[in-house]
């Protein structure tokens, strides 16, 4: 077995290997600065720190390390890490907790003045000499996206965006969306690109970071029996469903800006779609896999031969009953336009157009106030080709699904027929689960802590490539135009509560198939 490529020199990498696994010890990252502007917002105590305090229980943070907060909020030392501890809640002990936060800053300041940036590389320069970082910064922008250019430059001017020495780096972490069409995309990119390089440049989606994501691939390499029916011949139509049963909440001001398709389909769908319809890379290094993923997008399109329309379906919800309470309209919501005609669920059917997957349609949908809060990739498979059950016929046994659950509950399960017990000819449909905690005994860790630690050791495999997201828009520009121009004429409305409008079960019905749920 040849041994681990490293991903930082220096860093040993260990294989274990026993009759049930094959892991590969995790890397600890080198001793480094981690810098989150935008540090008083609300993802920075949600999912950052408590991502950030994982990976110190799980000796994966370095022993020399410090977080150090920046944002326009006035506050001190003591006072964000007082709010630091409150977002830990009751994870690890109480003596863990109070050392995490001692590592803990906060420099207050205007991102677009070039004191606060001349402040923090003083700050740095201490806190580096304290903590023997030796120049070693993630910058993570947990910012509007409007300012990522801004900061970006800011960092650059100051000489922040430079290694100081040759066994330091320096890397950049954005959150999504990346621009809101292709043009801007393109000039954000060019921004950035004035400062960092690409291998500097972390573009963050957090589904990537969730374990039964990462774990299509592991299913599909790894597994000899699946990758040889992963095509046209065998499978008849993919599913990828993403519901929430939320609203906006308040993120009107973005959302009105956005809408579902910018908001789900350009980065979190089109990489589970990626992910599911890659070819296998030659190895698992990071560019190999995002060449292979960048491929998939580049072949996307409309099923040829039919109308634009019978391919996309947008929507909105109006009042209905969701877990029992009254849930009012989108328009009704805080900061919404009372005439507004974004779109707060989308529905497409797309197709791959290569050799594995021609003419096997992808159907996608993502949705507000649905029923339920969930997220899932379904593999439908053909129907046997002929029936020897006679006097069933072949489209009367139930085909073969591949259901991965992404969100709330990880797991993959599948589905086949088997005989009942009873009459010679009695059939039922049987599901074999995997359920990620209840196979390995632990909850699977969060997404974020994933990413960080990804970040810090040096692997963009799970981060998305600026050619991918131009792909990626490059297909979404004429729906999104398209929509616009239109405004109310196509825009289809759904009761809270339920699975979506009535156009997008009619796209499917049309093809002589049904959205799948639980």
């Amino acid at each position: 077995m040849p041994p681990a490529t490293l991903l930082d020199p220096g860093v040993s990498v260990s294989r274990v290997m026993t009759k049930e696994e094959l892991c590969l010890f995790e890397q600890v990252a080198s001793p480094c600065g981690i810098i989150i502007f935008g540090a008083s917002g609300d993802l920075t105590h949600r999912k950052l720190l408590p991502s950030l305090f994982t990976l110190a229980q799980e000796n994966l943070l370095p022993k020399q390390f410090y977080i150090l907060g920046v944002a326009r909020s006035s506050m001190s030392d003591a006072a964000f890490q007082a709010k630091a501890l409150e977002s830990l809640g009751s994870s690890g002990t109480p003596a863990a907790r109070a050392e995490f936060v001692k590592h803990c800053g906060y420099l207050s300041g205007e991102y677009d003045d070039s004191k606060t940036y001349d402040a923090l590389k003083g700050r740095l320069t201490r806190l580096d000499q304290t903590y023997e970082t030796t120049g070693r910064h993630l910058f993570y922008l947990s910012t509007p996206p409007t300012l990522y250019a801004l900061v970006a430059g800011r960092l650059g001017g100051s000489g922040l965006a430079e290694s100081p020495k040759n066994d330091s780096w320096v890397r950049i972490v954005l959150e999504k969306p990346f621009g809101s069409s292709l043009e801007t995309a393109v000039q954000l990119n060019v921004a950035l690109r004035k400062v960092f390089q690409e291998n500097q440049i972390y573009r963050i989606d957090h589904y990537l970071g969730k374990e039964t994501v990462q774990n299509i691939l592991m299913f599909r390499f790894a597994n000899a029996i699946y990758e040889a029916v992963w095509n046209k011949h065998y499978i008849d139509h993919v599913q990828i469903t993403a519901a929430e049963s939320d609203g906006v909440e308040h993120r009107a001001g973005y959302y009105e800006q956005a809408g579902a398709l910018r908001d789900m389909f350009q980065n979190h769908l089109f990489q589970l779609l990626s992910l599911v319809a890659m070819e296998p890379p030659a190895s698992m290094a990071a560019d190999a896999v995002r060449d292979e993923k960048s491929k998939v997008l580049s072949s996307l399109c409309f099923p040829k031969g039919s109308e634009w329309t019978d391919g996309a379906v947008r929507g909105q919800y109006v009042a209905g009953l969701l877990n029992g309470k009254n849930v009012a309209d989108y328009r009704q919501e805080p900061g919404v336009q009372p005439t507004s005609t974004t779109e707060t669920f989308a529905a497409l059917k797309v197709q791959i157009d290569n050799w594995r997957w021609h003419g096997v349609p992808f159907y996608l949908r993502s949705g507000k106030r649905m029923t339920t809060r969930t997220t899932d990739i379904r593999v439908v498979f053909k129907y046997v080709p002929t029936s020897v059950f006679q006097p069933l016929l072949a489209d009367q046994i139930s085909p073969n699904i591949l259901h991965f659950r992404i969100q709330p509950d990880e797991g993959i399960a599948l589905r086949f027929e088997a005989k009942h017990p009873g009459p010679k000819f009695c059939m039922s449909s049987v599901t074999m689960h995997f359920d990620y905690e209840e196979a390995f005994g632990v909850r699977p860790p969060e997404a974020y802590a994933r990413l960080f630690h990804d970040v810090m050791i040096g692997d963009q495999t799970l981060f998305s490539r600026q050619d991918w997201l131009e792909s990626s828009w490059r297909f979404m520009d004429p729906i999104l135009e398209r929509w616009k121009n239109e405004k109310q004429n196509g825009l289809a409305f759904y009761a809270a509560g339920s699975w979506g409008p009535a156009e997008a079960e009619q796209m499917l019905e049309k093809d002589g198939r049904r959205w799948l749920a639980d």
